[in-house]
């Protein structure tokens, strides 16, 4: 099965909160949305006096991550909380609350709507300066969040090469950093998977090597993100056919299970291995026929999100120009075993 939805809330959704967008995608008939954290802030506070033996999951107002306890951190969700903690606070407009987060999480597995978010694309991994620990703490939330959602991934790029000092250190401090993330992704008991995306620019850690290399290193705390897009302009135009949609994506189907998740919208790019911005479907230079293709005869399983300007109106159109597909190979294969049949 091929899911298909939006980066985000559908923009014909009249409502913006995540309640409104699970609700809105069920009722296009498409079945997995990309929640996205694109800004983050945090701030922290003392407990008022009623929050105090409380703990993050009933605490009604505002989402509550953390306790900060005499310098230490504390993520689990069921810590009663204490007079002298700090709670850190996440203002993302996504829930009120900790607790809505799981309300929501079983709305959406209610309606057959898969789950995910993507993390802020500012992600910094690999210059270990000020904002890397920071990026950490995004991409710890971010697990929290997807993790109460039941959600299945938190996908991320990993860091720019941006001059500060060399490639061979900017990969091994990310290795070194996502090791340390997986260590306490694990720690904590977060079920969804870190989703590392394949990035469409040259000066951007992400090829596909890079990532699969990631997957080998830390086993399956992390899978592969297929973004089509990325990987086109990284390529330079690469995907044409359907059989390169089929050695891209039986590259990465080990590496998930059998389960692959993918980002899909036109892009244009410079010919020379980046990205310039992504367009709708019909006005890029990626023929999502030609994945239609592909998938229809590999069948796999998988979600494929709409990143393209028109979120929600190309999902939907990738999701029929597909199931149109898959619909003429049976007719076909029905026409045959009647031929066949009638000739014996």
């Amino acid at each position: 099965m091929i899911r298909f939805g939006p980066a985000g809330i559908p923009l014909s959704c009249k409502g913006r909160t995540l309640k409104d967008g699970i609700e809105d995608v069920h009722n296009m008939s498409l079945t997995a949305m990309e929640v996205q954290l694109v800004r983050v802030n945090t701030f922290r506070d003392y407990p008022e006096e009623d929050a105090i033996g409380q703990t993050i999951r009933t605490l009604e107002d505002g989402l509550v991550l953390e306790i900060v306890r005499d310098d230490c951190v504390i993520s689990d969700p069921d810590e009663p909380i204490e007079e002298d903690d700090e709670l850190v606070y996440l203002n993302t407009g996504i829930v009120g609350n900790f607790a809505e987060l799981g309300i929501l999480g079983d709305m959406a597995k209610r309606l057959d709507v898969s789950l995910s978010l993507h993390t802020p694309n500012y992600i910094d991994l690999g210059t270990n300066s000020d904002l890397t620990p920071v990026c950490l703490n995004y991409l710890r939330y971010a697990g929290q969040i997807v993790n109460e959602l039941n959600g299945d991934v938190v996908v991320t790029s990993l860091g720019l090469y941006d001059g500060t000092c060399s490639r061979d250190e900017i990969d091994d401090n990310i290795i070194e950093n996502l090791g340390d993330l997986v260590d306490w992704w694990q720690g904590a008991g977060l079920k969804p998977k870190i989703g590392i995306e394949i990035t469409g620019q040259q000066d951007v850690y992400g090829t596909l090597d890079q990532v699969l290399d990631l997957c080998d290193i830390f086993g399956d705390a992390v899978v592969p993100v297929l973004d089509f897009p990325h990987y086109h302009s990284r390529g330079c135009g690469c995907l044409v056919e359907p059989a390169d949609y089929v050695n891209v994506i039986d590259q990465v189907l080990p590496y998930c299970d059998g389960k692959f998740y993918a980002r899909f919208a036109g892009v244009e790019h410079d010919g020379e291995g980046n990205e310039l911005r992504l367009t709708p479907i019909k006005k890029g230079d990626l023929v999502f026929e030609k994945l239609g293709d592909a998938l229809a005869d590999m069948c796999p399983d998988g979600t494929i999100i709409s990143s393209s300007p028109l979120l929600e109106h190309d999902a939907m159109y990738m999701r029929i120009i597909y199931e149109r597909m898959v619909n003429k190979r049976i007719a076909k294969a029905l026409r045959a075993s009647k031929k066949a049949t009638a000739e014996e």
